[in-house]
């Protein structure tokens, strides 16, 4: 088999990505480990950066985005059982929208298949190899059992955390940075409304909490626990109890519940690895990068990626130029650690930490207060939240 640009992964960064290609009229094949129905139903994250939104509306795949988003033009903020809200369109005039994740992917996958692109589900034993010659291979299994192998111009290591495009870089070339948080959260899916039209982030002295939500009959919502927590100790009405513990206080305020569809325990960290190129490989979304999800950034940051990777091979394809490819990993690296610095920030913001004394209690506090109180301290998270500008050289 041949092809241009060979890309492993079917997440939102692999799909956006040949998405972006064949619109510059460049092949590519997608390979992915799970089922069309496992990555179309697995439940994620649904947050927006305004320009990631764009993105998606301009070059043809939003419509189902536009029909049913959930366009919201700021956050609230609760501490001391008060309620504070950041007016992101009155600050920084942008919004963000709620999409799940799992429908981005399902607008991307009929989308491709309509126009005809390649997506090979439910294979196995991937492997690349030749990344340093100028024709990469991906070795593969089809569903049926037939060994295949794919020969590409370059390959887009899309497959996440735990994929094989980042081992498959020698540990002397590539550097890692990580930080693993001491606490996890607990998240759960309810049949309810949404208790507030947007998202919630509280701090409260048993631990962070959030509300969010996946569409106007379900909630999504989440709180700091222990990194040992096991969530076969946490029965529907043991969960319950401890958001109205950490939501209690406000006028006029009243958690909306229901029935609980879905509970799961999430580890908290933060990942880089540096460069997030090696030959003709090149690493994108959470294959080169994780972030803490208190900052809603995991799909916005591999939709910015392949914006840079595909202006990158279009660049090379139309007018023989290499420069940007030589560069993708230092443009995309600029972003990754601003958005890794936001994310971390607004995670030591909201949380409590067991290793805090009362100093560092108060200091948070104070910093809460002078957040939701001054106009240049929320533009700040304002500019952030919302999506920072594409940096193109």
């Amino acid at each position: 088999m041949r092809t241009q640009v060979g890309i492993i992964g079917a997440g939102p960064a692999g799909l956006v990505l040949a998405h972006l290609l064949h619109l510059e009229g460049i092949e590519s094949i997608v390979l992915e480990i799970r089922s069309r129905h496992y990555i179309e139903h697995r439940l994620r994250a649904g947050l927006l950066e305004q320009g990631s939104a764009e993105l998606l509306i301009e070059t043809g795949v939003g419509e189902r985005l536009l029909r049913e988003r959930l366009l919201h033009h700021g956050v609230y903020v609760k501490f001391r059982g008060e309620l504070h809200h950041l007016d992101f369109q009155d600050l920084v005039g942008q919004s963000v929208m709620i999409y799940p994740q799992q429908e981005v992917v399902k607008d991307l996958v009929a989308h491709r298949l309509r126009q005809g692109g390649p997506i090979l589900f439910e294979v196995s034993d991937v492997s690349v190899a030749d990344l340093t010659g100028p024709r990469p291979r991906i070795r593969f299994t089809e569903k049926d059992g037939t060994a295949r192998e794919i020969e590409c111009d370059y390959i887009a290591g899309c497959d996440g955390f735990h994929g094989i495009s980042r081992p498959s870089i020698p540990q002397s070339a590539i550097t890692n940075f990580e930080r693993i948080y001491p606490f996890n959260w607990l998240g759960i899916l309810a049949e309810a409304p949404p208790t507030k039209d947007e998202l919630v982030y509280t701090h409260h002295e048993r631990g962070f909490a959030l509300l969010t939500m996946r569409s106007p009959t379900l909630s999504r919502l989440y709180f700091q626990c222990a990194t040992d927590e096991d969530i076969a100790n946490w029965p529907d009405d043991r969960i319950w109890d401890e958001f109205r513990l950490r939501l209690a206080g406000g006028e006029g305020w009243k958690l909306s519940e229901g029935p609980i569809v879905q509970k799961a325990i999430s580890d908290m960290m933060s990942f880089a690895c540096e460069p997030m190129q090696y030959g003709r490989l090149y690493l994108a979304g959470d294959a080169a990068h994780i972030v803490p999800p208190t900052g809603a950034k995991g799909m916005n940051l591999a939709i910015a990626d392949v914006r840079v990777l595909s202006r990158a091979l279009a660049a090379s394809y139309k007018s023989n130029r290499t420069d940007l490819l030589q560069s993708y990993s230092r443009i995309c690296l600029r972003r990754v650690w601003k958005v890794q610095r936001f994310s971390w920030w607004m995670t030591q913001l909201l949380h409590i930490f067991d290793h805090d004394n009362p100093f560092d209690r108060r200091r948070q506090v104070a910093d809460i207060d002078y957040l939701t109180t001054s106009r240049a301290a929320a533009t700040t998270w304002a500019e952030n939240y919302v999506g920072l500008p594409m940096e193109w050289d």
